[in-house]
């Protein structure tokens, strides 16, 4: 009886070892992704951080593919867990806000997020699917929360829930992006002003006139001292 105690205690105690490192590693692949760009990472990098062989990381995580998904499962899903925390009961436009926020606040992750996508785009790659996936929940996430904001008034009814997420996720994927490459991009206060227009636009029923009204703007006139304002 003894003997299958000090069996059970010997087994639970690896298995919490082995739990330790496994989070250990994790740990120190998101921080190598803070200081590596995506493509330039590898798991040699990762294990000489912990100072561990490559042969032990890989039994642990036989795949690199596998182990940066769960770091970034890791270090999105933290960072969400604030944001939501954040945001509470608000809307989905204070969602995407906070969201755009946090980016700015930690640009590393921004970076891996976009580097992603395009890893993402390619159907050949090992992680493409899961990754179309959780953009899938993303997308679907975006339009529940509009279709909840519709009911209960915070959002217009003249709003398709669906167009919806696409153009707010467009506006939050298009700025962030510019924000890579463009230092002089304030990416809060751009979002904010997208938004506005955005949300102006949702109050109206949608009619596809876009080029009648293009075909109008030819024939305003501007002074020298006007300019445009967003």
């Amino acid at each position: 009886m003894l003997e299958d105690t000090s069996a059970d205690t010997m087994a639970a105690a690896a298995a919490a070892a082995t739990l330790h490192l496994r989070i250990r590693i994790v740990a120190a692949t998101v921080d190598l992704l803070r200081d590596v760009p995506f493509h330039e990472a590898r798991a040699e990098h990762v294990a000489e951080r912990l100072d561990i062989s490559t042969h032990e990381l890989h039994q642990h995580f036989p795949s690199w593919d596998g182990l940066v998904l769960a770091a970034v499962d890791r270090w999105n899903g933290a960072r969400m867990d604030e944001v939501t925390r954040e945001v509470g009961d608000g809307s989905t436009v204070e969602l995407l806000r906070a969201i755009v926020a946090s980016n700015a606040d930690d640009p590393a992750l921004m970076r891996l997020l976009v580097a992603l996508l395009s890893v993402a785009g390619n159907p050949q790659h090992a992680m493409s699917s899961y990754l179309r996936s959780r953009y899938q929940l993303f997308f679907s996430q975006v339009r529940r929360g509009l279709e909840r904001d519709i009911a209960v008034g915070r959002a217009p009814h003249t709003m398709d829930p669906r167009r919806g997420a696409e153009q707010l996720i467009a506006l939050y994927e298009g700025l962030q992006l510019q924000a890579l490459l463009r230092s002089d991009l304030d990416l809060v206060a751009a979002f904010d002003r997208a938004v506005a227009r955005l949300e102006r636009g949702w109050m109206e029923r949608y009619e596809a006139t876009a080029q009648r009204r293009l075909s109008t703007w030819g024939d305003v006139s501007w002074s020298d001292d006007e300019t445009w304002s967003v």
